[in-house]
Order: C-alpha cells, then sequence, then structure tokens
C-alpha cells in the first residue's frame, strides 16, 4: 500500500444530547436536529466525508437516536460491492454494564470496529457542525507530519477564544501544538494573524494504532472525563506528539471567497439561528448552491413550492428567502426565512426573520417574527409568535437573551385558555 492511499475508518461521534438546544432537541439527538429546509445536522459530515471518497464510516449513537437512525438508514445506503458503507451503531455496552461516559469512552467501546476494518488512519469527527471540507486534504497534511495525531483548527476571533477549545503552536514550528486550552479568558494571536486563534473544530485523524493506546491508556484513568478534547488530545501534546491542520488550507471545489473557509458550531439557539440567517443572503455566507461538492440528503416525494392568490386575491410572496418543496403560501408573505418542506402559510400571515420547520401550519392574519418553530406546530389564525417575547415566556415558549422565541415540535400556539397573547384580526 502507498503512503498517499492508506486504508481510512472515519469515526462519527453522534451521541451528543444538546442540552444547549432545548427545545430542538427534547425528541431528537442534536446531530437529527433538521436544519435549512431540507437538511439534518449530520448530512454536512456525511457529505464531506462521501465528496472525500471516505466511505468506510461509522456513526457512534445514544442520545433519543431514533430519528437519526433512521435517517441515516434511509439516506445514506451504498452498494456493498466495493465495501462502502455507512453504518449507525449504538452503545453497546460491550466492555460492562454502562453507557458512553465520554467521546473518547464512546470510541474505547467501539473499538471492535476498528479491530475489525483494520485501517491505518482513523478520523474521529463531530457530528453537529455546518462547513465543508475535503478530509483527504487533512490527512494528507497528517501523514506528511509523520505525528501520530492531527487536530483541524479553524480561524476564529480572538474574543471568541472562552468559547472554544483553544489550539496553541509551537512558536517556530505552527504545525506542531504547544498546548491545548480548553475555552480560556484570553489567548496569544496567530503569528501571521494577530487577532485570529486557533478554534478546535472537533475533528481528529489518528494513526489507528497510536488512537488504540490512548482510548485503552484513558480507560484505565479514573479521574479522566474520558472527552477527546479534554483527555485525549491533551495527552498527545504533552509528548509533543500532536499536529494541527489549519482549515484554511482546505481547498473546496466551486467555493468563493466569502464562503471559503465557513465553519459553524450551531450548539445554541442563537448559533442554530445565525447559521440559517447566513444561508439566505443574495450572496450567502454558506453557499448551498454549489454542486461540485454537494450536500445530500433525504429526498421525500413532494410537489414543488406553491405560490397562489387567496380568495382576497393576495398574492403569495416570499422574498430573500429559501423556500422547500411542498411549501404552499397562500396569500400569505415570507421574508428573511427559512421554511422547510410541507408549511402552510395563509393569507394575510406574515413570516419574518425566522426558521420555520416541516409541516407547520401558520393561519390566515397570524405574525411570526425572529422565531424557530418546530416540525408539526400549529400558529392560529390571527396569533403572533416572537412579537412579543414576555407574552411568548409566560406561555412557556423558550426565548433567548436574544429575544429568539422557540415553539416546541408537536405544539398549537394558545391552546391554553387563559394565555393573553394579544390578537390580530385581519
Amino acid at each position: 500500500m502507498r503512503m498517499s492511499d492508506p486504508r481510512v475508518l472515519s469515526i462519527v461521534l453522534a451521541g451528543g444530547e444538546g442540552k444547549r438546544l432545548q427545545p430542538l432537541t427534547y425528541d431528537r439527538a442534536k446531530p437529527a436536529v433538521p436544519f435549512a429546509g431540507s437538511y439534518r445536522l449530520i448530512d454536512f459530515v456525511l457529505s464531506n466525508l462521501v465528496n472525500s471518497g471516505l466511505r468506510e464510516v461509522v456513526v457512534l449513537t445514544q442520545y433519543k437516536s431514533h430519528s437519526l437512525d433512521r435517517h441515516i438508514s434511509e439516506t445514506w445506503r451504498f452498494s456493498s460491492l466495493l465495501g462502502n458503507y455507512i453504518a449507525s451503531v449504538p452503545a453497546q455496552q460491550r466492555v460492562g454494564k454502562r453507557w458512553f461516559q465520554g467521546s473518547a469512552d464512546a470510541i474505547f467501546q467501539s473499538l471492535n470496529l476498528i479491530f475489525d476494518a483494520k485501517p491505518d488512519i482513523v478520523a474521529v469527527l463531530g457530528a453537529d457542525h455546518v462547513y465543508r471540507m475535503d478530509f483527504r486534504q487533512m490527512i494528507d497534511a497528517h501523514l506528511e507530519s509523520g505525528l501520530p495525531a492531527t487536530v483541524a483548527g479553524v480561524r476564529q476571533p480572538v474574543a471568541l477564544s472562552k468559547q472554544f477549545g483553544v489550539i496553541e503552536t509551537v512558536e517556530d514550528d505552527p504545525s506542531r501544538i504547544s498546548a491545548f486550552v480548553e475555552k480560556p479568558a484570553s489567548t496569544p494571536g496567530l503569528p501571521d494573524s494577530p487577532g485570529e486563534f486557533l478554534a478546535s473544530m472537533g475533528n481528529y485523524v489518528f494513526d489507528a494504532q497510536a488512537l488504540i493506546d490512548a482510548v485503552v491508556s484513558d480507560s484505565k484513568d479514573d479521574s479522566s472525563s474520558h472527552d477527546m478534547g479534554g483527555d485525549i488530545i491533551p495527552s498527545f501534546v504533552s509528548r509533543g506528539e500532536a499536529g494541527v491542520y489549519d482549515f484554511a488550507n482546505n481547498v473546496i471545489p466551486g467555493s468563493g471567497s466569502k464562503d471559503h473557509g465557513y465553519w459553524r458550531d450551531v450548539g445554541t439557539i442563537d448559533s442554530f439561528y445565525d447559521a440559517h440567517m447566513d444561508l439566505i443572503a443574495p450572496v450567502p455566507s454558506f453557499d448551498l448552491y454549489n454542486m461540485r461538492w454537494p450536500i445530500y440528503t433525504r429526498h421525500t416525494v413532494l410537489p414543488p413550492a406553491k405560490f397562489v392568490h387567496d380568495i382576497d386575491h393576495q398574492p403569495g410572496r416570499a422574498v430573500d428567502s429559501i423556500v422547500s418543496p411542498g411549501v404552499v403560501i397562500s396569500g400569505g408573505y415570507v421574508e428573511g426565512s427559512v421554511i422547510s418542506q410541507g408549511v402552510t402559510v395563509d393569507s394575510l400571515a406574515a413570516v419574518s426573520a425566522s426558521v420555520v420547520m416541516d409541516n407547520v401550519r401558520i393561519g390566515r392574519g397570524a405574525r411570526v417574527h425572529r422565531a424557530i418553530l418546530d416540525k408539526n406546530s400549529v400558529v392560529p389564525p390571527g396569533e403572533t409568535v416572537g412579537l412579543f417575547p414576555e407574552v411568548d415566556r409566560r406561555r412557556g415558549f423558550t426565548v433567548t437573551d436574544s429575544g429568539l422565541t422557540v415553539v416546541a415540535k408537536n405544539h398549537t400556539v394558545n391552546d391554553d385558555p387563559f394565555d393573553d397573547a394579544p390578537r390580530l384580526h385581519p
């Protein structure tokens, strides 16, 4: 086997609970959260793997994984002719009567997958970020470095250091990691860009045996939190055995100057919302329409979106928005929003600056502004969501500090007879 053509097993860590994304994660694992009208978050890492030519993939699941497992089984199917597969693997308690205690423990409990695949290289990847990345380029850099572990780093403003795991590099060798610090109050800037630092993307490449040895050793350490970023990577760093791959060097076919190097951690409601708003600009920060590196997902049998006049001859309209298949806008108005599959917006209703998920019903004259409506929710005629945050809080909706209102899955707005929200009567 040529050094340039190693056998690679990709392990996607998809067991995250996603507490900071509640209520969107009340009923589903974080990687299964719908995104951008037609996708789920896990589609981004799996699309990157497929486009990179890496097609031996296992997805480790744990928390409320039914919708995630179903999505993978219905969407991500390969012919077995060439040995390609994407397999969803739940926690199996192979080493004792316990669930995964952390991301490193998830790999330790799943070492049978590595032993069976016999890879030279193992890529360990997060399941819930929005980005495009050619992992082959990172693997090539890993092999060239000669180090047993490589961490992908993305450039972020130094003011955001307290939000990320921070990668600090050796002064005379910026390809080697000198320190891996979790959410420090401050950090030095990069030599070539003092206003930026390298944040960990949660993507790692290992020599297979080095990873096996690391997680086995970690499993015996009672003081460890058994986390890849918190324990495994620092152990490689302490021995001078960890390199960094700068995501800015990753070249994607068809990407433009604006979306080159785009990466979003959508771990909070506000960041999830902001990532959607990135999609709808005339020149978007992240371009879903780059078909030279497509983002794949499950295709459903739905008709095209439809815009019609209502009985009062009001036209259905949508501007600066994403509108998915199966949507019917009947005399309503949508602006600056992402409208998912099967949504209906009735006459005189208005939706602005919002994310509306599958099969939501927005009734006649209703108003939705700066809100996230989860699947199958209903906004009855004349109701409001997002216009009066204090009222939304009293209704029991999640309202972020920035004023975003989130309506949970399967919820009908104003099903409480004591609700005192203002009514609009068109």
